[in-house]
């Protein structure tokens, strides 16, 4: 100590930062962790949308699964081939295959198609009318178009048409789940735009009761089931339903006999223009 109060506290002080300054360094390079400078050289050419369309909790988690291994960089639905490309010859990795996925309606019931048993009053949201009574359509499968998808949609991949029936832009739509999880009738599904044979109903009565309550309705008939490669759809609970997984063996020849267009062959967006408008009936 030197005697000088002023000084002395200025070396005091002095000391302990250069004491916990050291201690601090040390710290640092003992349980550094450290990370592949190429994750950050692969985020920058991902769209940065943190859709997670890929699965993961955004853009850098997959940047970290590219650069692994765990990922291919075909995983990443969003981007262009030619950014896949970049990424994989970044990496020296095979860019993988990759096929898009959109979120598919499985409804076709539109305001003139679906028998109305009441008008919904109250608050303008899907998620408010089926809390009553499972809002005001006959059918309780069906879509209430109040456009909880499309507020919920942050890419605007989603607009409702005329007929009251949510449409989603393939080119714009990233499958990043939000409209699934929006939807309370959990009418939204991701498929791979290569599944082209696609039932637009969800509604489980049967024959007559089902087309009583919308023009467009599965009515049982199981002809679609005839028209088609054994396996491919069945009828469960009164609804056909497509067996995916021999979806190479799906034809549009199991639509052509559909008395309803409840099964349908998409080629791209689903519902292109409105339907005719009927005359609507109110039960």
């Amino acid at each position: 100590m030197t005697g000088n109060p002023i000084l002395d506290s200025a070396l005091v002080l002095g000391g302990v930062g250069l004491f916990f300054g050291f201690l601090i360094a040390l710290v640092n390079k003992k349980f550094q962790v450290w990370e592949d400078p190429r994750i950050d050289e692969v985020e920058e050419i991902l769209p940065s949308t943190n859709c997670g369309a890929c699965g993961l909790p955004g853009c850098r988690a997959f940047a970290e699964a590219v650069v692994s291994g765990e990922q291919q960089p075909s995983g990443c639905t969003v981007m262009g081939p030619d950014d896949r490309e970049d990424i994989a010859i970044y990496l020296g990795v095979d860019a993988g295959e990759a096929t898009k996925r959109v979120a598919r309606l499985l409804c076709a019931g539109g305001k003139n198609e679906a028998v109305r048993f009441s008008d919904y009053s109250g608050f303008d949201t899907c998620k408010a009318a089926a809390a009553v009574a499972g809002g005001g359509k006959g059918c309780n499968w069906g879509c209430l178009g109040l456009a909880d998808c499309e507020d919920a949609c942050l890419l605007d991949a989603i607009y409702m048409n005329d007929n009251e029936l949510p449409v989603v832009i393939p080119d714009l739509c990233t499958a990043c789940n939000d409209c699934v999880v929006a939807c309370p009738k959990d009418l939204f599904e991701l498929m791979p735009m290569d599944q082209k044979l696609i039932v637009q109903c969800k509604n489980l009565l049967k024959g007559d009761a089902a087309e009583d309550l919308c023009s467009v309705a599965c009515n049982t008939c199981n002809r679609c089931v005839a028209d088609s490669e054994p396996g491919v759809i069945e009828m469960i609970d009164n609804l056909a339903v497509i067996n995916y997984e021999l979806n190479d063996l799906t034809d549009p020849k199991a639509i052509e006999r559909c008395p309803t267009a409840a099964i349908v062959w998409v080629e791209g967006q689903q519902f292109q223009e409105s339907a005719p408008a009927l005359e609507q009936k109110v039960i």
